[in-house]
């Protein structure tokens, strides 16, 4: 009979001048940034939790500390590839990848599609197992107030 594990993955950013704004992977045309020690790309940082933690394998600060410099500017597409190994050497298969990124502006639909094959290729995935949604905060809190971006995952892992 096989195993199955959820893992739910959730990761904030303040939105700081003079940063890329890199979600997903995918570097969106803005005025402003994420801020953060790697590239915080808070999508990507969002599933390597999540699958951290559907194998219980503790979150990504334990495995790639802030502290650390070898991580400053990494591209955060590393911390996913290095999850996705520790997830599989336990036995583990990924089954699906469902996000939500939480931004006021910009407008990200335009961008949803590249997120998706992105993150798709780094997890080795069909495109149809990786889900992204957007939404604003509605003008409420730090994210809607413009101050901060959020993004939340929940995986599905597959022992057979």
């Amino acid at each position: 009979m096989s195993e199955y594990r959820t893992g739910l993955g959730w990761d904030v950013h303040r939105i700081g001048p003079n940063r890329a704004m890199i979600i997903g992977g995918i570097t969106i045309p803005a005025d402003f940034g994420l801020e953060g020690h790697s590239d915080a790309d808070v999508l990507l940082h969002a599933i390597t939790d999540a699958l951290l933690g559907a194998a219980a394998l503790g979150d990504i600060g334990m495995h790639f500390p802030d502290s650390d410099p070898q991580w400053k500017g990494v591209d955060s597409a590393r911390f996913l590839e290095h999850a996705l190994g520790l997830v599989r050497e336990k036995g583990f298969e990924l089954i699906n990848v469902d996000t939500t990124v939480i931004l006021e502006r910009p407008k990200l639909k335009d961008y949803r599609l590249p997120m998706r094959e992105r993150v798709a290729a780094i997890l080795g995935l069909e495109l149809d197992r990786v889900s992204v949604k957007f939404k604003t905060a509605e003008k409420v809190g730090p994210v809607g107030e413009g101050r901060s971006a959020e993004a939340q995952a929940v995986v599905t892992l597959r022992k057979p």
